[in-house]
């Protein structure tokens, strides 16, 4: 029988492992001050937010990046009808960046494609820096036909299919399909006593 031995590594603090898992409800105050953080409080008023608006992430397919108890990373797919093909559009992706030296984006990319494809999403879409994106393996080759619901830079619309063919011959625009989110009643009870 062979022996094993445990090595002893010593990390730094700036080493620090990290975890990625299921988005939980517990982030949500963390994941909007990271997002307001990375892209500004405008963020909201974004094309690509159109997609996400009223509307909930793909089961499965919200995840977050936490080091030493404290979120620093997150990613979300949303269901999208891509010129009348069925599509995930992937966005945002945010780092802390205080960590962004780690490698969180690429292993939230690598798991989040994982999870699409294994549960059985054709292709992903979104909207981002084709050079970054590109190792991933997304290309603006399938996107040519496609637009956004507003200004988007056209050499940005980028897609990767995991089912070869799923957008051939995809023209027209991303829309979203996804499960619509349910009103808050503190919402309704506020729009209710101002009426």
């Amino acid at each position: 029988m062979t022996a094993f031995r445990k090595s002893q590594i010593a990390l730094t603090s700036k080493a620090a492992p990290f975890v990625i898992r299921a988005e939980r409800a517990v982030d949500v105050a963390a994941r909007e001050a990271l997002l307001d953080a990375s892209f500004g409080e405008d963020r909201h008023g974004r094309t690509c937010q159109r997609l996400r608006d009223g509307r909930a992430p793909a089961a499965g397919l919200a995840l977050s990046a936490v080091r030493e108890g404290k979120l620093v990373g997150t990613v979300r797919l949303w269901h999208v009808s891509a010129g009348g093909r069925p599509a995930l559009v992937l966005g945002p992706l945010a780092v802390d960046p205080a960590c962004r030296e780690l490698g969180i984006g690429a292993a939230l990319m690598h798991q989040a494609l994982a999870a699409a494809r294994a549960r059985g999403h054709a292709a992903v879409v979104l909207l981002g820096d084709a050079p970054y994106y590109a190792r991933f393996g997304f290309s603006a080759e399938k996107t040519a036909e496609l637009s956004l619901p507003g200004p988007f830079e056209r050499d940005r619309l980028l897609a990767i299919e995991f089912a070869e063919g799923a957008l051939d011959g995809a023209e027209g625009m991303i829309v979203p399909t996804g499960a619509a989110l349910p009103k808050r009643r503190s919402v309704r009870a506020l729009q209710a006593h101002a009426a």
